[in-house]
């Protein structure tokens, strides 16, 4: 997919600011609020909790005016940012500019959550083109690893830190997304594992459920996680050859299951941009990514693989 290049005065600005300290975000960020506010623009502001309230506090007041959204509860899953925060803000503001600042990388992210992430950034330059909006991705360049830094510089087509703003030379998001798009790691020789086609669909369930129950999910995260993995499964028999294989393990935080079959999820956006209010079909991975707490996929002409995580009671 061609690579969009939202710039310095394009109807869709995408830039990522490298700040060092709470004087560095704040010298951009504030502006950047007060400005949408200026001009009659909705406003979110969705990144971890500190340096929402860090922000929050130097705006001020503003009433209903800007929206606040902590990115570890609304964007654990990276997965989920696109249609379920940033999408979905948009779309309540038909035919109007909206203004967004979004932080989905901080220190505390995982090694293994980081691809999901860089693939988010990346995916905002499509499923954002051709819409009036200014996104602004804050990167905190002190505890960050300079390879996240770098990539940062491949998926915002422009940047902004103490120097001023300028265009990014290394902007290269499909680039991203197919640097990551990679085998997932091996599963553990301790796996359950389920067949499934048309006939034994209906074993998934209870399959699911069983698992679930014993790695000590709550009632509705078992039911969360049953919804997910039947509309992958689902979409196998439906669209990738009639069939593929669920695996089902535990980690110490979480409860995995991956479903493999012969489909292949050529477009980047697939899961990550929510299907026209009137649109059939295009909703399933899109739930997915709703319900669980991690997804990773990796999917090329040879088959798709899908990864979920569900977070075990009391291991947060």
């Amino acid at each position: 997919m061609t690579a969009p290049t939202a710039g310095l005065v394009d109807g869709f600005v995408h830039e990522g600011l490298f700040y060092t300290d709470a004087a560095g975000l704040l010298a951009t960020a504030v502006p950047f609020v007060e400005d949408g506010l200026a001009a009659g623009e909705p406003v979110l502001v969705a990144t971890p909790g500190p340096q929402l309230e860090l922000i929050r506090a130097a705006v001020g007041p503003t009433g209903d005016r800007v929206r606040y959204a902590d990115m570890t509860e609304a964007g654990r899953n990276p997965g989920r940012i696109i249609p379920w925060v940033l999408q979905a803000f948009a779309d309540k503001h038909p035919g109007r500019r909206v203004r967004i600042i979004g932080e989905p990388i901080w220190a505390g992210r995982t090694e293994q959550e980081y691809p999901a992430c860089a693939q988010h950034e990346a995916s905002i330059n499509w499923a954002f083109a051709g819409r009036d909006a200014s996104i602004l991705c804050p990167y905190d360049a002190r505890s960050l690893d300079a390879g996240v830094l770098a990539e940062a510089r491949c998926t915002h087509p422009v940047l902004v830190d103490r120097s001023g703003r300028r265009r990014s030379g290394g902007y290269a998001p499909s680039d991203v997304v197919a640097r990551h798009n990679r085998p997932l790691s091996v599963p553990p020789e301790a796996v359950a594992a389920l067949r499934y086609d048309l006939e034994t669909l209906p074993q998934v369930r209870r399959f699911v459920a069983d698992h679930a129950a014993g790695a000590g999910l709550d009632a509705d995260r078992v039911a969360d996680l049953q919804i997910a993995v039947t509309e992958l499964a689902t979409n196998s028999v439906a669209h990738a050859g009639g069939g593929g294989t669920l695996q089902v393990w535990r980690t110490g935080t979480h409860l995995v299951c991956e479903v493999h079959d012969d489909g292949w999820l050529a477009d980047p956006l697939a899961g990550r941009l929510a299907p026209a209010h009137d649109g059939i079909g295009g909703r399933g991975l899109v739930i997915v990514h709703a319900l669980c707490d991690l997804v990773l996929v990796h999917s090329t002409a040879a088959g798709t693989t899908v990864r979920l995580h569900m977070l075990r009671a009391g291991t947060a």
